[in-house]
């Protein structure tokens, strides 16, 4: 006959081995986690296909197969996060960050147009156009005008090509140099953050661009992918727009691969891919 106590242990384990089960599936779950990073923290990575990290030094050490945990960045985590766009004002809310490498440009204005745009990317290899979705993204694209605005892209270089299982090219980090060598790429940012946009349904397909953020919510800044195959990413990162010019290019890029792959098969690409110039204009 089993006593009372019997019956606490018994609760007990059921308890443990609920907990456990828990465990496991978060686990299961953060390694299917796709990161792409922007600033100082855990900056890259595939999940469900393959996971890497390049932690504050760039290094990506850490085997392919025992991915860490994203780590937030003490900025993003220390205060509230950003505002986001507030269709009673038509206002945005960005927050200063100095975390990573600074290229200081000022803050964004406030105000907001929730309006499609065009944005042409004038690059090394030839000109890549995205039209930009203001209605869904308006915060996003209103920092995008303000960094073209200030030059902000200029010289840049695309800093992290994609293996054939994760087939973007990341650009928007003013401070890379790309080379294969550099420790810091990706590190680079404007000074301001603001927060993820247009994510419900969002998915990663051919065709699409979109901004690169740590683990954290709240810590988009300046860098974007650019989507060139499909990508399996969970929806945590604000689709800002659609390739319709320049993916031949991506194709190309992809095809001459990278310079020194790390242990998820992504690196600089050997075919440089240098930003002269950006330029939003109004759609029409």
């Amino acid at each position: 006959m089993s006593t009372g106590k019997d019956r606490q242990r018994q609760l007990a384990r059921e308890h443990y081995e609920r907990q456990m089960q828990r465990r496991v599936e978060r686990e299961t779950k953060t390694k299917r986690t796709a990161v792409i990073g922007s600033t100082v923290g855990v900056v890259v990575v595939v999940g469900g296909i393959i996971a890497a990290v390049a932690l504050l030094g760039g290094g990506g050490d850490t085997a392919a197969s025992e991915p860490p945990s994203a780590a937030p960045t003490a900025s993003a985590s220390a205060v509230a996060g950003p505002k986001p766009f507030d269709p009673a004002t038509g206002e945005c809310g960005y927050l200063p960050d100095t975390s990573g490498t600074v290229k200081d440009v000022g803050l964004p204005p406030a105000k907001a147009e929730a309006k499609d745009a065009t944005m042409t990317l004038k690059t090394s290899q030839g000109d890549i156009v995205v039209e930009l979705n203001g209605v869904k993204a308006p915060c996003t694209v209103n920092s995008l005008k303000h960094l073209a605005a200030k030059k902000y892209y200029n010289g840049s270089k695309c800093h992290r090509l994609g293996s054939a299982q994760f087939p973007m090219l990341q650009c928007g980090d003013p401070t890379a140099k790309a080379d294969g060598k550099a420790q810091t790429d990706g590190q680079g940012g404007p000074g301001y953050r603001l927060t993820e946009e247009n994510l419900e349904g969002a998915t990663y397909k051919r065709g699409v661009m979109a901004m690169a953020k740590t683990s954290e919510p709240g810590t988009t800044g300046s860098q974007f992918f650019l989507v060139f195959g499909d990508i399996g990413l969970s929806p945590d990162y604000t689709p800002v727009g659609t390739i319709t010019k320049g993916l031949d290019i991506l194709d190309k890029v992809n095809k001459a691969g990278v310079l020194t792959p790390g242990p998820d098969g992504t690196g600089a690409p050997k075919e440089t891919v240098e930003i002269k110039d950006v330029t939003i204009s109004a759609k029409s």
